[in-house]
Parts: C-alpha cells; structure tokens; sequence
C-alpha cells in the first residue's frame, strides 16, 4: 500500500446516441457535474476532506495540492477535467454545521466538446491499465445500488398540505406567514440605510412514500435544465443557472444573475414572452438595481487577483423553462501573484458570499440571515463543482436543489433577493417559481 496518488486517464468511446453524459447517471451516489450533455461523473469515493469555519475553503485548498503535488499521474488528453479530479459542496456561512467536503472519487468519466474520457485513480501499487479502468467502470455501472447519502436537518415549524393526495409537502424552518414577515423585517433594516440588499431564503420539505431516486432526479435536471449546471454531490443535488467561477487556466469566468421573472406571469400578456421578460425585468429600475449590486460585489472582489476584466454592460436575459434572470457574463485573466497563478478554491475564498446569494454589505446581510431565517442553510447557496489538479475547475452557487435526508425526505430551498422595493408576496411567489426544478424532477405538480 502506497499513500502515493496514482491516476490514469483514456480516452474513452461514447456512443453519440446514448444521450451524453446524463447517461451515465444510473446510481443514486453518483458524483455529477453535467451541462448540455457534458460535463463529469464520478464513482465511489477513494479520499474525503472535510472541513467547517471560516477557513474551510483554504484547508481544502491545501488539502488538495498536497494531495496531487506528488501523484503520478498518466494522462493521455490532458484537457480541463483529466488526471485527478475532486467534486466539492461547501457550507455557505461560516458559522454552518454543515462539514464542507471534497471528495476523491474512484473512477471519473468525462465528456467535453465531443471528446470523452475515462479516468482512474487509486493508492494502490500495481499497475494501471485501460482495460482494467473500463473493468472498474463496468463494475460500477452494473452495480445494483439503492443506498441514499442523508445530510442533518430541522423540521421546526412545520406546516403542511397534500399534494396528489400520495406526497407530502411541509414548510420548513418558517411557516409562508412568518417568511413573510421576515421579509418585511429585512425590508425594514434596509430602510434604515444598514444595507443596501438581503438575500432570504426559505425551506420546505418534501415525503415521498416510494423512495427518493437520485440518480432519476439528476437526469431530469439534466435534460429540463440544459443551460443551468447539474449538479450531485453527497446528496446535494439540483440544477443551477450561476457560475461562481471556472478556472481555464489562466482565465476566469463567472455568472452573474440577480432579477427573476416567473415565466408563468406572461401567460395571456400582450406580444411575445421575451418582450415581455425585457420588458419587465430589463425595464424595471428594482430588478436592475439589485443586478447591479450583485455585479459590483463579484468584480470588486476578482480585481486583485485580476490584470485583466471585462463584463457585459448591459445584462441579458437568461431564458430557463421556469424563470427569466437579468444575467451578466464576467471574464478575467489571472494575474500571476508571487510566481503563482491563484487556485479555484483560493478565488471562492475571496468571491463567497457574493451580493447575488448573501446581499451588501455581506457582513452585516449575513448577520441578518441568521437572524431572520432560522434554518442553517448547509450547503444551499455555497460552492459546488469539481477541480482538477493541473488549476482548472467549475464551481457553481447551490441553487434551485435540494438536500436528499434519507430515503424517503428531500429539504428543498429558494431565495429572493430584498430590496428597499420588495413585496412579501411577491417574493413568496418567487420562491415557488425558484421551487419549481426540484419538485418537477421529483413528480411533484403544485
């Protein structure tokens, strides 16, 4: 036994009619990071790191490179997701429970811009094969697995109704009156002049009597919400429409939403749906504002670590089968800092938490959060996504998902962003819209 890490990546073919990589998506612990059939899916779990506080995502980072400084690793394509790969969730506040994790996975396979790949890993001596990878692949795929990973949570404050009369669907931590009411309480300090923006988010809980699939969850998520990044890891799982960062070597992009349009709210409107979308989002000085707040955090806190920055000047619209966004694409070349260029994880631990999940100032709307919305939000609203070890890496924000508790339970999760301008049941609503991707992937109809 050697604590060496040893790597061997193949290429790997993939029938272009199987549907890409949600084809892959066949068990329920999955490792999943997939967009528009693209993307990473890992199997079983070789190496865990875990970490809680303020310093989690600086010990992940050295966790990591003291982990593939010395590996050996044979890699035959060497793209952006080859060689030793991670998949990662981290808690979105400090003070969470909630144990942020990378995970090692065993067996990695990889789609990209019509290439694909397989890749092993192991800390065993022996040798590394591509038959014996694609053995060890088989052996996944054929593996009958109905075991579901659980995440803590509270089911204070619960109320509930019935959905097709077989489901149960339960507030979470805050009834709808009293996340109303919370609402209205951040409106009011915002008013005062402490902040500009306060991100609330609510929770609701989801029995389902058959069993909680996951892997059927990812691959609706996967086929529904082909823009939006799917994503899986250790029972978190959804589909998110913003990237936090993703790291190409040497540049950097980001994501930026803020502003959400019920696609629902066009129905029976005058011309077409995206006139309507411009026409209320784009034309809306509340939902431009709070765009505006969430651009200015990303880019005023990538400049340092940037010599060159661009974002759009105007914002787009982001059609999902949901929602409309304000949307804004950032790019940034690295800057090269005392001979090195600065990792994924040392990029998060600067950007989290932006305006666009937290609010502004971020110190004081934190502060607030755990005030108002009295729920650890664990991994919803943190990090998530995959690095590899020559830098490069995807992280998205844990958006539109859901923690899987056990076999039978599901914590879903959705957040408004507040403003001076902000209507309680305007932003309710907008959560029920945000709700929707999960509960369509889990055969809920509300």
């Amino acid at each position: 036994m050697t604590s060496t890490l040893r790597t061997l990546t193949v290429p790997l073919d993939v029938d272009s009619s199987s549907g890409g990589l949600p084809s892959f998506l066949v068990r329920d612990d999955v490792l999943c990071w997939s967009r528009r059939e693209n993307g990473l899916v890992g199997f079983g779990e070789l190496a865990r790191f875990t970490a809680t506080g303020a310093e989690r995502f600086l010990e992940a980072d050295m966790w990591w490179r003291h982990l593939v400084i010395e590996a050996e690793i044979t890699d035959h394509l060497e793209l952006p997701g080859t060689g030793p790969v991670a998949f990662g969730s981290f808690a979105f506040s400090r003070t969470s429970a909630f144990e942020s994790r990378l995970i090692l996975p065993e067996i990695v396979v990889g789609i990209r811009d019509g290439r694909s790949w397989l890749t092993q890993l192991t800390f065993d001596d022996g040798d590394l094969t591509e038959e014996g990878a694609l053995a060890a692949l088989a052996g996944w795929l054929s593996r009958a697995d109905r075991e579901r990973p659980a995440a803590g949570g509270s089911d204070v404050g619960r109320s509930s109704f019935d959905v097709n009369g077989k489901v149960t669907l339960e507030s979470g931590s805050l009834t709808e009156a009293a996340w109303k009411q919370a609402v209205a309480d951040g409106v009011a300090e915002i008013r005062t002049g402490k902040l500009e923006k306060l991100v609330l988010a609510r929770d609701v809980v989801a029995t389902l009597p058959d069993g909680v699939n996951a892997a059927h969850v990812l691959r609706e998520l996967a086929r529904s919400y082909r823009e939006c990044w799917t994503y899986g890891v250790d029972g978190l799982v959804g589909a998110t429409p913003e990237m936090l960062i993703q790291v190409e070597g040497r540049t950097a992009q980001a994501r930026v939403l803020a502003g959400t349009l019920d696609r629902r709210d066009a129905e029976g409107m005058d011309g077409s749906p995206m006139e309507y979308a411009e026409r209320v989002l784009a034309g809306s000085e509340k939902q431009r504002h709070e765009h505006e707040i969430a651009i200015q955090s990303l880019t005023t806190q990538l400049a340092p670590f940037s010599e060159a920055m661009n974002a759009h000047s105007e914002p787009f619209i982001l059609e999902l089968p949901n929602v409309w966004h304000l949307a804004s694409d950032v790019k940034a070349e690295l800057a090269d800092i005392e001979g090195h260029v600065p990792t994924c994880l040392a990029l998060i631990n600067a950007l989290h938490p932006t305006a666009a999940v937290c609010g502004t100032p971020t110190s004081v709307a934190g502060a607030l959060i755990r005030e108002l919305e009295h729920m650890d939000r664990g991994p919803y609203a943190g990090p998530v996504g995959w690095l590899d070890a020559a830098g490069n890496g995807e992280w998205g924000i844990a958006l539109r998902g859901a923690i899987i508790e056990d076999a039978n339970t599901v914590r879903l999760y959705a957040g408004c962003g507040i403003v001076e301008g902000s209507v309680p049941e305007a932003e309710l609503a907008e959560t029920w819209a945000k709700f929707r991707p999960m509960l369509e992937s889990l055969g809920i109809n509300r």
